[in-house]
């Protein structure tokens, strides 16, 4: 069997090479079978914490040889399990060690090993393989390209104590996502794990506890099944509470609040049962504690955040338990001095590892945040809270920065902070570089929540509009990520609303009429209602509408044909029917609506329909069109009296459904009256604005 390896690497590592290094390898040549193993067994003594003397032998060649022996038929088990032992030892050297056996096709060797009858020799080879598949070298994907490998370590389980251990240690790293959970859960991963959780052996309970985590995560499938398992007459979500009990280690009550999150989160359990709220929740709590060590702060408000994230109650209930709003504003204090650290080796770890407490912190503070107002106050409150989001916002880490931006996005659906801390501390600055240039990740958090910035009562619109937002934006809209394309064109929105002409006019030249009827035919439904909603806005104030108008009216009509036309919902239909209700507000432009009988027979169609939103929304069409203090209006009332309009609105106004409008409405149509029209504008708004991202 060959091994290849890189020419630089070999040389290098040759130089260092000592005879002892070579006479282990030429022993594996011995014809002698005892000579043979008494070298391998000589080899496994000379490897153990000697990543030095690890590389050599593989740059050597040793791991070829290895790999021969162990799958000779003519080798002892004795010679085959120490084999297994010495490529075990070398897989826990370093990342290269790995990849170098990766290379050498050691996975294959190892799990056809797991066919001998022999406990010793196969407990040899699922240590190397539990060792091989937690490095972050190997893929996943290796474990599940033969069918025949998860049922037969399934069946192996029940072998030993080392068995279960290994196994579910090399299920929990290499399940990774809804495709290996599915073939994990089809071949009996549940029912052949939840029993190891009652074992006499704390390493197997402990995997089998991992193994269930990233089986339910997001997995409501596995979830519901979790709730109804049986161990030892005691349901699983009782076992895990159990587990959560202080007087068990750090370890096993994180990983315990894990498996009731996850499956609380994909719904199995209640958010208001006892076992989330009185259990799970405080014992994430106590994880965000200063005399926790770091990664078990992290994993706490991680694991936290996500299991508050959807629920304000939750939300309420952790803000007030053990001051933890106050609590994680040392996350940004760590360490707070060297001599609370003892171990130099434990500080060095910690220093280059605190700016995950940070992440950690800031995606707590956003899903605490969500929701309330007197959360997001007593967060931006807490000392020096806003500074820290901005510094955050420029870090090097881009996961801290995606927190620092979630947690300013969650912040900012807050009106109040919005005109008050948003603004003293002028965030609009530092988010407006983060957009210049950053990963798709950060760009659709960060323009969610520009388009937050962007309303009416903000006092960042402003200086946002004047540093080249319009630009940005535009070149969002034309991105692949539909998300990028949603909040590109809902910022414009926003930022149309109420906007002077030259505003509009930037937006229409920057975006250009090409790409407008491009996003008008977008395939995400979201596009297309947002981009509807930024023509309503554009199409507001008689000025506006008719001068818009005259230079795009054709297209915009054309537009408006197609999505009346096309197959779309009810929403879609009623906002486009309200732009041309807004068309037909202007002096000018009501005429393009007026000499086009194809639309008004669209109008008269809708009139009619039996949805009674777009009968509301054609019959303001109607209304703007009939205005009798305007010139043309007898013209205008004369030629939708031929059409039949009259008809329609003496039905109308002897309709039942008072769900339409009042009937008085329609007969004020008929004459018209002003007083009624702006009864009905009342109820439909001329222009959009749709909030909080």
């Amino acid at each position: 069997m060959a091994c290849l390896l890189e020419t630089p690497i070999r040389m290098s590592v040759l130089s260092e090479v000592t005879a002892s290094s070579r006479h282990y390898v030429d022993r594996l040549f011995d014809p002698d079978p005892q000579k043979v193993l008494q070298g391998v067994i000589d080899m496994k003594n000379a490897v153990i914490g000697n990543n030095k003397q690890k590389a050599n032998l593989i740059v050597l060649g040793a791991v070829p040889r290895l790999l021969y022996l162990l799958q000779q038929e003519t080798s002892s088990t004795e010679l085959k399990t120490e084999c297994a032992v010495v490529l075990g030892s070398l897989a826990m050297g370093t990342e290269n060690n790995v990849k170098s056996l990766l290379d050498c096709h050691i996975i294959p060797a190892l799990l056809q090993g797991l066919l001998s009858p022999d406990l010793k020799f196969i407990e040899a080879c699922l240590r190397c393989l539990r060792t091989i598949f937690t490095s972050p070298v190997t893929p996943e994907e290796l474990l599940y390209t033969d069918a025949t490998v998860i049922p037969h370590l399934m069946a192996l389980l029940s072998r030993s104590r080392y068995t279960q251990e290994y196994i579910c240690q090399i299920f929990s790293h290499c399940c990774k996502g809804p495709d290996h959970q599915t073939i994990l859960f089809n071949h009996g991963a549940v029912q052949n794990i939840a029993h190891l959780l009652t074992s006499l052996s704390y390493k197997v309970r402990m995997q089998a506890l991992k193994c269930f985590s990233v089986l339910a995560f997001e997995n409501p499938q596995v979830s519901m099944t979790l709730v109804n398992v049986l161990v030892d007459g005691e349901l699983l979500p009782q076992i895990f509470v159990k587990m959560l009990q202080r007087d068990k280690p750090i370890e096993m009550q994180l990983t315990s609040a894990k498996c009731l999150t996850y499956m609380c989160r994909a719904g199995a359990i209640r958010t208001d049962d006892n076992c989330i709220v009185l259990k799970t929740l405080p014992c994430l709590v106590r994880m965000c504690s200063k005399e926790r060590l770091l990664e078990e702060r992290v994993e706490g408000a991680e694991t936290l955040a996500y299991l508050i994230e959807p629920d304000v109650e939750l939300q309420r209930i952790a803000s007030i338990t053990d001051h933890l709003i106050a609590m994680l504003a040392d996350y940004f204090k760590y360490p707070s001095s060297v001599s609370a650290i003892t171990d130099i080796k434990r500080l060095d770890h910690d220093l280059k590892h605190a700016h995950e407490l940070r992440q950690a912190a800031f995606k707590l503070y956003a899903s605490l945040g969500a929701n309330d107002e007197d959360i997001r106050k007593k967060i931006i409150e807490t000392e020096n809270m806003m500074d820290r989001i901005v510094t955050g916002l420029s870090e090097s880490s881009v996961k801290v920065r995606l927190a620092a931006v979630r947690c300013l996005h969650s912040l900012s659906r807050s009106v109040q902070q919005l005109r008050t801390s948003f603004q003293d501390h002028a965030v609009w600055k530092p988010l407006m570089k983060v957009l210049q240039n950053a990963p798709d990740e950060i760009l659709v958090v960060a323009s969610s929540m520009l388009c937050n910035l962007l309303l009416e009562f903000s006092p960042s619109k402003e200086p946002i509009l004047e540093s080249g937002a319009v630009e940005l934006l535009c070149g969002l809209t034309q991105s692949e990520n539909p998300a990028l394309r949603v909040n590109g064109i809902w910022a414009l929105m926003n930022m149309a609303f109420q906007a002077e002409q030259k505003i509009k006019a930037d937006i229409l030249r920057s975006l250009s009429t090409e790409q407008l009827f491009r996003l008008l035919s977008d395939s995400d439904l979201n596009v297309l209602m947002k981009t509807l909603g930024l023509l309503r806005n554009l199409l507001s104030t008689r000025p506006h509408i008719d001068k818009i108008m005259s230079t795009h009216g054709k297209q915009i009509m054309q537009a408006v044909t197609l999505i009346l036309e096309g197959e779309h919902n009810i929403e879609v239909k009623e906002q486009t029917l309200c732009i041309l209700a807004n068309i037909a507000d202007g002096t000018t432009a009501k005429e393009l609506i007026m000499t086009n009988d194809d639309i008004l027979q669209k109008i008269k169609y809708y009139m009619g329909h039996s949805h009674v939103k777009l009968q509301l929304a054609a019959m303001f069409c109607i209304s703007n069109l009939i205005w009798n203090e305007e010139e043309g209006s007898q013209e205008r009332q004369d030629k939708l009296r031929d059409m039949g309009i009259v008809d329609i609105l003496h039905k109308l106004s002897q309709s039942p459904d008072s769900n339409l409008c009042d009937n008085e409405y329609c007969l004020a149509l008929l004459q018209p009256l002003a007083r009624h029209r702006l009864q009905l504008l009342s109820q439909l708004q001329g222009e959009f604005n749709n909030g909080c991202s």
